[in-house]
C-alpha cells in the first residue's frame, strides 16, 4: 500500500489518474487500478464528484472532493464543508438507511468522501423536466424528513449532546451562502448579483425591493434561519439533490447541513415542484397529468410531512413537558409555517438571484415574463400568509389565485 504521510498527508486537487490512485493504493478499494474508469459527474459549484468504475467487475464508488475554492468564482472556502456532509449522512443513515447512500471512507486532509454509487436512481430534477411521475414521492420525501428531522432535535437529544452537534455543525461558509443568496439579495440587489428577466425590471423593482411589509417577513425568516438550531437539517434540500426512480428515493449533496429551522429542508423541496409545474404550465401543450401530479405532491407532501412529524413526535418524544398537547400542536404549527414561509423565498431567489434553475431557462422566451410573475407572486403570497396556510390544499388555492391574477 503507498504510504498515506506521503502521499496524502496535504490536501490537493486530484485528477482522474491520482483518483486511480487514491481509490486503489490509499483506500485499498480496488485490485486492479489498470481495469479503473474514472470520470467527473458533478454539475454543480461547490464540490468535485467523481465516479469510479471497475471495467471488468463492475464495481464502483462516487469519490466527492472539496477544493479550496469555488468553482467559478474561485471564494475561499472551508474545506470542513466535506466533513459535514460525511457526518451528516453517517446521522441520516442510521435515521433513515432507505434514503442515503452508503459512506465508506472519509478523508479530512484530502477532503474526499468516497460512497456508495447511486446511478440507478436519476436526478429527479431532470426527470421532471422530461414529465416524469412519481406516484409515491410525496409518501417517501414526508418518511424521510420526519424520521431524520425530528430526532436531531433536542425534544429528543440530551442537552448537552445537541449542544455539542450544534457546535460540531457550524457551517459558517455555506450559511452565509444561505443568508445572502436566499435571504438578502432578492430583496435589496446590493452586490449587483440579481439577474433579472428584461422586461421584468419594474416589476422586481415594485415587488421585492420596495415592499417594506414583505421586507419585514423576509427579516424574521432570516433572522429564523440564523438563530433557531432547531434540527440537524440538510440545507439544499432541492430536486437536484434528491436522485429517484419508481423503487424509491435517494438523498445526497448535504454540503450545507447545519443546526437550523426544520422548514427551510421542507420548503425547499415543495418549492422546487412549482418550477416543473411552470414550465409545464407555459409549454405548448401542457400535460394535464403531469400538472395534477406535481399539484397533488405539493398538497401531499405539506400535509404528509405534519402527519409524520406529529407521529414520529409521539415515538420519540419523552420529556413530560413536550409531551404537552398544547406545546407539541403550537411547535408543529411554527414549523409548517417556517415552511410556507421558506417555499416562498427558495422559489423567488431561484427566480431573480444568480443562481438560477435549469426550468426557467427552458419556459419559452415569450412566456417568461408571465411565468416569472407568477413565481414571484406566489412566493411573496406563501411569505406574507404563512401563518393562515395550515394545509397543503391551501398552498395549492395560493397558487391558482396567482396564476389566475396575473
Amino acid at each position: 500500500m503507498m504510504n498515506k504521510t506521503v502521499r496524502y498527508d496535504e490536501h490537493f486537487l486530484m485528477e482522474e489518474k491520482e483518483i486511480k490512485d487514491y481509490v486503489a493504493d490509499h483506500l485499498d478499494s480496488f485490485d486492479h487500478k489498470d481495469r479503473l474508469v474514472v470520470s467527473e459527474i458533478g454539475d454543480g459549484n461547490i464540490n468535485y464528484v467523481h465516479q469510479v468504475l471497475d471495467s471488468m467487475t463492475g464495481k464502483t464508488v462516487i469519490v466527492k472532493q472539496a477544493d479550496k475554492y469555488l468553482r467559478s468564482s474561485g471564494r475561499l472556502l472551508d474545506l470542513s464543508r466535506n466533513r459535514i456532509e460525511a457526518e451528516i449522512l453517517k446521522i441520516q443513515r442510521d435515521l433513515a438507511p432507505e434514503y442515503i447512500p452508503e459512506v465508506y471512507d472519509y478523508d479530512e486532509t484530502m477532503a474526499a468522501l468516497t460512497m456508495e454509487n447511486i446511478s440507478d436512481y436519476k436526478n429527479m430534477r431532470y426527470e421532471l423536466i422530461d414529465k416524469q411521475i412519481f406516484p409515491n414521492f410525496s409518501e417517501e420525501i414526508s418518511d424521510f424528513l420526519a424520521k431524520v428531522l425530528i430526532p436531531t432535535t433536542d425534544l429528543v437529544l440530551g442537552s448537552a449532546e445537541k449542544k455539542n452537534r450544534v457546535k460540531a455543525f457550524t457551517n459558517n461558509d455555506m450559511c452565509d451562502i444561505s443568508e445572502n443568496l436566499v435571504l438578502t439579495e432578492p430583496y435589496d440587489d446590493y452586490r449587483k448579483q440579481n439577474i433579472v428577466t428584461p422586461g421584468n425590471e419594474k416589476f422586481v423593482e415594485t415587488n421585492l425591493y420596495n415592499d417594506k411589509k414583505l421586507h419585514a417577513e423576509v427579516a424574521d425568516l432570516r433572522n429564523n434561519y440564523m438563530n433557531n438550531a432547531q434540527a440537524l437539517i440538510h440545507g439544499d434540500l432541492h430536486t437536484g439533490s434528491i436522485f429517484i426512480n419508481q423503487s424509491g428515493v435517494k438523498i445526497i449533496d448535504p454540503e450545507f447541513a447545519y443546526y437550523g429551522p426544520m422548514g427551510y429542508d421542507i420548503g425547499n423541496v415543495l418549492a422546487h415542484l412549482y418550477f416543473p409545474l411552470v414550465l409545464n404550465l407555459t409549454a405548448e401543450s401542457a400535460d394535464e397529468k403531469f400538472t395534477e401530479w406535481l399539484l397533488t405532491s405539493i398538497k401531499e407532501t405539506y400535509d404528509k410531512v405534519l402527519e409524520k412529524l406529529s407521529n414520529v413526535y409521539d415515538e420519540t418524544v419523552s420529556v413530560g413537558l413536550y409531551q404537552n398537547k398544547l406545546f407539541k400542536q403550537k411547535y408543529l404549527a411554527d414549523v409548517m409555517a417556517d415552511t410556507v414561509g421558506y417555499t416562498g423565498t427558495e422559489i423567488i431567489r431561484r427566480v431573480v438571484g444568480d443562481s438560477k434553475v435549469k426550468e426557467l431557462a427552458l419556459i419559452p422566451e415569450e412566456k417568461k415574463i408571465e411565468a416569472e410573475r407568477i413565481l414571484i407572486t406566489s412566493g411573496i403570497q406563501l411569505i406574507k400568509e404563512r401563518e393562515a396556510m395550515t394545509d397543503g390544499q391551501s398552498l395549492i388555492d395560493a397558487f391558482i389565485k396567482c396564476k389566475e391574477g396575473i
